[in-house]
């Protein structure tokens, strides 16, 4: 049985194997220290929401939700930036069942909408699609991209 727990101080080193596969998963150059430094960092500063799926006590799968707030509506927006399900266990509904934990969540936290974003040729957006999501033809979204070096 599939069990979601949200990412706290007492469960955060839970997620940091997990966490370093989804990395590996999207081929960056990345620091494994940095990763390491990355969730405790979203959590104090409540820069983001966790959820862990649990199979026992083994971690399976995450999704990590960010925040927004939609200034014309004057109401809150939730994006879903990061699902993933470790390979051996895909298949097994994980993914709709953190799907539905942040939905859940944006509903108890009186969001507008969840966004869910992904890459063009992710295998996933299929569940997104079957689960009802809607793909956005309307908004174009653009994007800048800052080397941190370059930023004085």
């Amino acid at each position: 049985m599939t069990n979601i727990q949200q990412v706290t101080s007492e469960n955060i080193e839970d997620i940091t194997a997990l966490f370093d596969e989804y990395k590996v998963f999207y081929k960056p150059k990345y620091d494994i220290n940095s990763v390491a430094a990355l969730i405790p960092e979203r959590i104090t500063k409540s820069d983001s929401v966790i959820f862990l799926a649990y199979i026992d006590v083994q971690v399976v799968g995450f999704t990590q939700i960010y925040p927004m707030f939609l200034s014309v509506s004057m109401q809150k927006l939730y994006v879903l930036k990061d699902i993933y399900v470790d390979p051996t266990h895909k298949g097994k509904g994980i993914g709709k069942i953190l799907l539905n934990r942040g939905k859940e969540y944006t509903i108890e936290h009186h969001g507008k909408s969840l966004i869910l974003e992904t890459e063009i040729n992710n295998t996933g957006k299929h569940l997104y699609e079957r689960l009802g999501k809607l793909k956005d033809l309307q908004y174009l979204q653009y994007f800048h991209y800052y080397c941190l070096s370059e930023i004085k």
